[in-house]
């Protein structure tokens, strides 16, 4: 859908008016292009939100703190039938329900104070997907110039959108009419190019939408490999890549101040070998942080950023990053540009490391260990960390949590095509390959302790820097990991887990149910993959 576009010239300085009738919104008042500064005080004019002591700005979400995977739906159409990954991650949503829908959405909009942006996705020019988001929220439109990409104002003139999302948090969808499962929905349509957002102030249904439909169009139509990552790049230009679901360390890790943050979540890897931010922004965790552990991310929760569900220390606007009692996804988003260490121009080059970060809270795998393709594959395609008691409603005790390609949700065609992508160009650039235990150590949760962050650092600073390459290693006898026997920076006795259990007969028995629990997951993508692939799981 195309909007009419008027353009005014005021006094020499070049202004644009926005109507969103060809949208299906009617007598909107349009606030376009807004600045950070005038979204932030337009937020806290409203009572919608209050500033920190930092000077971010801290808001409440409402009821949903999170994604909603649930209520997360693809429009079946001829575009996406035979190429989506049917299942229970990809809902199918009927074409006709959709317009339904979209003109209930459009129709509650109309008459409203609204908030659009221009903005883009991917920082490579040869892959760039220019959005406009029109949201009821101005906070919401602040999340959007944090974490797409911000065009110059001479681009705006001729701005034509190839995306849209429309984020309508206030509107409550019916499910016996609409076809949702709630009140709560985020659709994406490929045909009409648009990410429908209703019934849910999360900001990163937003994100996780443009992402979604990056992860169908660049592999499909591109042949290029999205990838649920950080990145970063070293004085010499090689890249590293850090897959990691949430809470396993991949905003955290890939901030080195030796290295360049190329960015810390959404990624492409050309067929050149080149690897771009999707993103102009960071959307972090922020629970228990420190400045000492994350001096990165703590000095860009300032003025521009958004503190999502966050508490303050009782009677003051100080945020208690250890108070959890909204939710333990506390988060913040800031754009790029409030950390200091960047890679100019977002795009690197040379991929030589890549991370997969897991949280396994029952303690069993090794701190670092080197992966062949086959298993490299296997992980990748298993994408596995831990939930720990307390993180959801009914979870007591450690469970493990597989989200295949490390990020599933957003993953629209078979894991299998993702890992095939992986691999060859995994072959193709002769990478190093290392899965890295960022949970527990001496003991499952509860019993151990969590890896030290300073032990995590040397570890993947070791392999960056060729210091893991000559080194002796053992395998372990479960898992048939190669464990390096010494890394500089960090214990020996670390290194092997089973070591820092003082009962090693109770190791054994959780490194065995572990590994039973990656081969009941694996069984669906058992007829998909190869011998090699296949040859990486657990040896026992």
């Amino acid at each position: 859908m195309q909007l009419n576009l008027k353009v005014m010239e005021n006094y020499g300085l070049f202004t644009k008016t926005i109507s969103l009738e060809n949208m299906g919104i009617k007598n909107a008042t349009v606030k376009y292009q807004l600045s950070p500064d005038e979204l932030h005080d337009i937020t806290i004019e409203k009572g919608m939100g209050v500033e920190s002591s930092t000077g971010a700005l801290a808001v409440n979400t409402g009821e949903f703190t999170g994604r909603s995977p649930q209520d997360r739906f693809i429009v079946k159409d001829s575009i996406t039938e035979d190429k989506v990954w049917w299942g229970n991650i990809n809902l199918p949503f009927d074409s006709d329900k959709f317009e339904a829908l979209y003109n209930k959405v459009t129709d509650y909009l109309s008459g409203k104070e609204l908030y659009v942006r221009d903005s883009y996705v991917c920082a490579d020019p040869n892959y760039r997907l220019n959005v406009r988001v029109v949201t009821e929220y101005p906070w919401s439109n602040l999340f959007c110039y944090n974490m797409f990409l911000r065009p110059e104002d001479s681009e705006l003139e001729d701005f034509s959108a190839d995306w849209h999302v429309v984020c309508a948090p206030g509107f409550k969808a019916d499910p016996a009419v609409d076809g949702t499962r709630q009140s709560n929905f985020a659709i994406l349509d490929f045909t009409r190019k648009i990410a429908l957002i209703g019934g849910t102030g999360y900001t990163g249904e937003m994100k996780k939408g443009i992402f979604s439909a990056l992860n169908f169009i660049l592999p499909v139509y591109e042949n290029t490999l999205p990838m649920h990552c950080s990145a970063n790049v070293g004085e010499d230009g090689d890249t590293a890549i850090f897959f990691g679901l949430s809470g396993t360390g991949k905003t955290t890790l890939s901030a080195d101040p030796d290295r360049k943050l190329i960015g810390d979540d959404e990624h492409g890897w050309t067929n050149e070998n080149t690897v771009f931010n999707f993103e102009g922004g960071c959307y972090a965790k922020v629970i228990n942080l420190t400045e000492e552990n994350e001096p990165d991310i703590y000095h860009a929760i300032k003025r521009g950023a958004i503190l999502e569900n966050v508490i303050f220390e009782e009677g003051s606007n100080v945020v208690d990053y250890e108070d959890i009692s909204i939710t333990q996804n506390t988060r913040v988003s800031y754009p790029i540009y409030h950390i200091d260490n960047i890679q100019p121009g977002s795009i690197g080059k040379n991929p030589k490391n890549i991370f997969f970060l897991t949280a396994d809270a029952f303690g069993v795998l090794p701190p670092i260990s080197k992966l062949t393709p086959g298993q490299a594959a296997y992980h990748f395609i298993s994408g596995y960390t831990a939930k720990v008691a307390g993180t959801e409603a009914g979870v007591n005790e450690p469970q493990p949590n597989f989200s295949a390609c490390f990020g599933a949700p957003f993953m629209p065609l078979h894991p299998t095509k993702y890992a095939e992508m992986l691999s060859k160009k995994m072959k193709d650039a002769g990478v190093n390959v290392w899965l890295v235990n960022t949970g527990w150590t001496g003991g499952p949760y509860g019993t151990g302790s969590r890896m030290k962050l300073k032990y995590t650092r040397a570890m993947i600073t070791a392999a960056l820097n060729g210091e893991l390459d000559n080194v002796d290693y053992t395998t372990h006898e479960v898992f048939g990991l190669a464990k390096p026997q010494s890394c500089p920076n960090v214990p020996s006795e670390v290194l092997n887990p089973r070591n820092t259990w003082e009962d090693k007969e109770a190791y054994d028995a959780k490194a065995h149910e572990l590994a039973a629990a990656f081969r009941k997951n694996f069984a669906k993508f058992e007829e998909f993959a190869n011998e090699e692939i296949l040859a990486g799981a657990p040896l026992a």
